[in-house]
């Protein structure tokens, strides 16, 4: 017989390497978190930055938690972008690229938080000096290119948000950008979800928690369908596949 199953994920968690996040949001506290919470798949999507995801492989290794790797970028029209990849080497490629579009404006520790670069045992092994939440210079049509380069996929990230969202930025979807899926905060309220999905009918959802402390990490509460658990069934389905 064949089977569908229902598979939980959370596909916008930060670690302590995005400022605004908790010093707490460490690899092992993320992942064992997530299981605790019973997810089959997430995806930590720092600002700008992937220096953790190595540690969150390394400690999700062998265990039963599916890792995508992510990002999430600020364009130049300063709009938040979910960008996954296939491959933790895609991802960090990715951000060679990207990351020379940083503006070289150092982090104030003491305003926006600390920027840490963690090994698999949660020790800190280095830091980001320049702040990762600024917008890079680069425009939304550079950051598709760049993505679509490393065969990744960008999802727009929470748009039902007042700031940082491609509706709220841009006032619109733009047509001829590959985005066959759309971001929606986990804390919606149903009607404000219906009334989302019915003005853009013709894409697909994800909802996820943007978490910068682990309480905020989901439970078991958004869910894929698919027969079988993998990064490319589920890059599939954010393109629309």
């Amino acid at each position: 017989m064949n089977h569908t199953y229902y598979w939980a994920y959370d596909l916008h968690i930060h670690s302590a390497l995005s400022p605004c996040a908790h010093s707490d949001m460490t690899p092992n506290n993320i992942v064992n978190m997530a299981l605790l919470k019973n997810l089959d798949v997430i995806s930590v999507t720092d600002h700008n930055t992937t220096q953790n995801l190595p540690a969150v492989f390394k400690v999700a290794k062998d265990k039963n938690l599916l890792i995508i790797p992510g990002i999430e970028v600020t364009t130049k029209e300063e709009v938040h972008l979910l960008c996954y990849f296939p491959s933790l080497d895609s991802a960090m490629l990715f951000e060679e690229y990207i990351k020379t579009y940083l503006p070289s404006i150092k982090n104030q520790k003491e305003f926006f938080g600390e920027q840490w670069i963690l090994d698999e045992q949660d020790e800190i092994i280095g830091e980001v000096e320049f702040l990762l939440i600024n917008a890079l210079s680069l425009s939304i049509d550079k950051i598709f290119k760049a993505v679509q380069n490393q065969k990744g996929v960008v999802v727009p990230a929470h748009i039902d948000k007042s700031s940082y969202s491609i509706i709220s930025n841009l006032g619109w979807i733009p047509s001829y950008l590959s985005i066959h899926t759309l971001e929606l905060s986990a804390t919606i309220q149903k009607q404000d979800q219906k009334l989302w999905t019915t003005l853009f009918p013709n894409y697909r959802w994800i909802q996820s928690s943007d978490a910068h402390s682990l309480e905020h990490i989901l439970e078991r509460q958004s869910f894929f369908e698919f027969k079988k658990l993998t990064i490319q069934n589920i890059l599939g389905f954010l393109k629309g596949m």
